[in-house]
């Protein structure tokens, strides 16, 4: 049985709060990605949410990072801060054929997050996971949703993405409400709850939750004490496994992954 990963991140790397805690004292600018890229095993991009890119550049940050590095996309915001989601297709395209192949094999999944007034509409979402695409330029394209509005937690969403192959985003936040079914090939998790009186953003208990919930994952389960909706356990199989420290104390962001890292490695 083949073996899945388990990487741990941040999102971006442009961050004024990060210098001189996290980069190095008088660290060049032009050179955070590297530096960060080196500490970290992913790295979740945000800026993709809010323009587009150059091909020249997403193929300048694959060569900024080291071999086994991720990057994780979050989809421009055009394609899914809409009223009918269904009609998002021309916009899907637009943010896959931009040039993000160029990331090869440093390409991750693709996030999809949606506003927290966005409600579930079993028609139009189920419209909107037909159009994401399984390739673009022969490439294989992954897509996980985030979904921040409580009347997505039913069974009838999670067989939604399931059988579209779409994972859902396990976002630990103290603002929206959660939902832990495992639903794609891979596990995607945003911890977004991180104090900043806290010097790595959680506690080492809560780190080392965080690291059984990742080998459970990345073993093909779901972890105990997590929300879910009541749907069956899905299919027993490794699944590739993203967990991002985002958002909360960004400033503790860094700390918590590389402390989560280790744990992991050990």
């Amino acid at each position: 049985m083949t073996k899945a990963s388990i990487r741990a991140g941040i999102g971006g790397w442009t961050y004024e709060p990060w210098r001189g805690t996290f980069f190095p004292d008088k660290w060049p600018q032009k050179r955070e990605l590297e530096y960060a890229a080196s500490k970290m095993t992913a790295i979740e991009v945000n800026g993709t949410y809010y323009s587009g890119f150059k091909p020249a550049t997403f193929e300048g940050w694959a060569k900024a990072a080291p071999d086994g590095f991720v990057f994780t996309l979050k989809a421009s915001r055009f394609c899914t801060n809409r009223k009918i989601l269904a009609e998002a297709g021309e916009s899907i395209a637009r943010f896959t054929g931009q040039g993000i192949v160029e990331l090869g094999d440093k390409l991750g999944p693709i996030l999809w997050q949606f506003m927290a007034t966005k409600k579930f509409d079993a028609d139009d979402f189920g419209a909107f996971l037909k159009l994401l695409p399984a390739s673009q330029d022969g490439v294989t394209l992954r897509h996980a949703v985030q979904v921040r509005h409580e009347s997505f937690a039913v069974p009838e969403f999670i067989e939604l993405c399931r059988a579209a192959g779409v994972a859902i985003v396990y976002a630990d936040s103290a603002d929206y409400p959660a939902i832990a079914d495992v639903s794609g090939d891979f596990v995607y998790a945003r911890l977004e709850n991180a104090q900043e009186e806290v010097a790595t953003g959680y506690t080492d208990a809560e780190l080392d939750r965080w690291a059984d919930a990742a080998r459970t994952w990345a073993a093909g389960g779901q972890p105990d004490g997590l929300p879910y909706t009541g749907s069956a356990p899905p299919k027993a199989m490794p699944r590739d496994s993203f967990i991002f420290f985002i958002n909360g104390a960004k400033v503790r962001a860094p700390a918590g992954a590389m402390a989560l890292i280790d744990r992991i490695r050990e």
